[in-house]
């Protein structure tokens, strides 16, 4: 620029004027949001893989990187109950590059379980529910020879604290329906807790451990196969796909217990960003060929707006709290 405006332009509004031309060119508004994405995402799940919290994304992923013709990635963070993964992309750029794909633990339930957490759950952006998966409660059939769940309490009742109950970890969802089974049927299991449903449901096969209430996602495949044995299913009513498993509510009455499974971003994501990414996994979830592959999971799609997924993890917060209090549920 030449002339009187160039000379009399101070050095401080001239340096003004760079810094905001750069931070329009970094910040993701918008025009960014449009493009998204233009390079690798990074989806973290803060569980093994082999579980249904790691399928199920996987599924997705693969979607979403033929949608965009760029790579997204499954990246498994464990450890603390999904809080390692968690706190990862809670400390990421938000920029939709690095998200979270959970279940409750990590989004809804931990800062009710957890004296110190160093980020925090409620400042997450959600995007959008995956699916929900029924949970269950299945037995090793050589260890528990109790078919019904009426069966399965008098057989607890007569060995208290001694049937060995596995979890995906303390304060995930298997570990909290357990203990609500636990409060409504007046009986005590040992709580055994893993890192994730795939290397619990492994002892379980193996007889390492007796029993344990995972979501179906997996487990169906060794109840199918015999090496388990399915005794109830925790929604509140009868699985379509399961018509003839009885539920746990059909003898303790209320009794209802059901795995989501959740994408969410770093917190102070863009709303554009985040609706780019929500309309692509509705889109995704609408898929014949995902939902044959959900089916094989025993799951239901999600979806939805990003609004209304805000408003389910608000729901979440509090029902899991009250379990959380009313069966004294402790890390200790």
């Amino acid at each position: 620029m030449r002339g009187p405006f160039r000379r009399q332009m101070p050095g401080s509004i001239a340096a003004a004027l760079v810094a905001l031309s750069v931070s329009l060119t970094l910040s993701p508004g918008p025009a960014q949001a449009q493009n998204y994405p233009t390079r690798v995402v990074r989806i973290i799940v803060p569980y093994p893989a082999g579980g249904t919290a790691d399928v199920m994304p996987r599924i997705l992923a693969d979607w979403l990187s033929r949608k965009w013709g760029q790579t997204v990635i499954i990246e498994n963070r464990t450890g603390a109950g999904g809080n390692i993964g968690a706190e990862l992309v809670a400390k990421s750029d938000p920029d939709g590059y690095t998200l979270l794909a959970s279940p409750p633990g990590p989004l809804v339930v931990n800062q009710n379980l957890y004296r110190h957490l160093d980020f925090d759950p409620l400042q997450f952006v959600p995007i959008v529910v995956m699916g929900r998966v029924p949970n269950a409660l299945v037995v090793n059939p050589d260890k528990i020879k109790a078919n019904t769940v009426k069966d399965f309490i008098a057989y607890a009742q007569t060995k208290p604290g001694k049937i060995t109950d596995a979890t995906q970890g303390n304060g995930t969802t298997s570990h909290l329906t357990s203990e609500l089974f636990q409060l409504m049927a007046k009986v005590k299991l040992q709580n055994v807790p893993y890192r994730g449903s795939a290397p619990a449901l492994n002892d379980l096969v193996a007889g390492n451990v007796d029993c344990m209430f995972d979501n179906l996602g997996v487990s169906m495949q060794f109840v199918k196969a015999g090496k388990l044995k399915l005794i109830a299913v925790a929604s509140p009513e009868r699985a379509g796909s399961l018509p003839n498993a009885p539920t746990i509510a059909e003898t303790l009455p209320g009794f209802a217990s059901v795995t989501w499974f959740a994408l969410a971003a770093p917190p102070k994501t863009p709303a554009a960003i985040v609706d780019t990414i929500n309309a692509a996994v509705n889109e995704a979830l609408h898929d014949p060929g995902v939902q044959a592959r959900f089916a094989g999971l025993s799951a239901e799609p999600g979806g939805g707006t990003p609004a209304a997924t805000a408003a389910y993890f608000h729901d979440e917060v509090e029902r899991w709290k009250n379990v959380i209090t009313s069966a004294h549920v402790t890390l200790d």
